[in-house]
């Protein structure tokens, strides 16, 4: 583990909200698809289950996007807005049989805030570490999806969405062309030398 467990946990989290806003559609079109992605994540606390706290959390999207797209100044000025805004006071805590780790809004916050805190704070950690390199695009030319590369030695190109097999499967077909022998019309038979008398 590079980075405490639970900033790990919400840089791939905010990694996969940033991700359900996709270039098909939207992965979150209804509060049952939040609630699938609040269990997938293992978020706790409050959850409304309402369409006010669905918008609340599409709002957040874009603005955690542009993190994996920005220079190190504006990542520090949109975690600073982050944490200013939803009034962050860390504090360790422990809850659930989790170890002690750090919250900085309280538990009964709505799920959007605490999701932007969450990822505020784990991108203090990448910023203070000198890791932001570690946020990343899917490499996969027809992907926007962004990634959170967590490998030692920093070799993650792709994102979750199989576009390292499918940059696997696209490769291997390029290899098999070209090894194919190039196929023209047939020559046409030599006669047969005799040689002289």
């Amino acid at each position: 583990m590079l980075f405490a467990h639970d900033t790990e946990h919400s840089l791939i989290a905010a990694a996969a909200l940033v991700n359900t806003d996709g270039r098909t559609g939207d992965d979150l079109p209804d509060t049952a698809a939040l609630n699938n992605f609040f269990i997938a994540h293992a978020y706790s606390g409050r959850h409304e289950h309402t369409d006010d706290e669905l918008r609340a959390v599409r709002e957040l999207r874009p603005r955690l996007r542009r993190i994996w797209h920005s220079d190190t100044d504006e990542i520090v000025s949109i975690v600073n807005g982050l944490l200013r805004e939803n009034s962050a006071l860390p504090q360790l805590i422990t809850h659930d049989d989790e170890p002690y780790h750090l919250h900085a809004v309280p538990r009964d916050a709505p799920l959007a805030t605490r999701m932007a805190v969450e990822s505020a704070m784990a991108m203090v950690d990448l910023v203070r570490s000198g890791e932001l390199g570690r946020l990343r695009s899917c490499d996969h030319p027809e992907c926007g999806n962004v990634l959170v590369d967590l490998s030692r030695n920093r070799s993650r190109r792709f994102c979750d969405a199989g576009c390292g097999n499918r940059a696997a499967v696209t490769a291997y077909r390029a290899r098999r062309t070209a090894a194919r022998p190039l196929t023209g019309p047939p020559r046409p038979a030599r006669p047969p030398s005799h040689g002289t008398p």
